[in-house]
């Protein structure tokens, strides 16, 4: 049996971290079933547990970095 990995929907700030609440930035799909949500500092605590039991990582953690805006004179 072969599982097929549905596409995701991008993250919202309506998407909580299961572990403090806080705004989930990455969404693990388990193998087994099932995904969780994590904030970035949950998530990097937590990822050398996670990943082996990982279908999927949706990590969006790189929109926390602010773009940097043109310096005009």
């Amino acid at each position: 049996m072969t599982a097929t990995l549905q596409p995701t929907e991008p993250l919202t700030a309506l998407d909580r971290c299961d572990r403090c609440g806080a705004q989930a930035y990455v969404r693990v799909v388990l193998a087994s079933g099932g995904s969780l949500m994590f904030c970035n500092h949950h998530f990097r605590a937590h990822e050398d547990s996670l990943r082996p039991v990982a279908a999927d990582v949706q990590d969006e953690s790189d929109r926390l970095v602010p773009t940097p805006s043109p310096v005009t004179d």
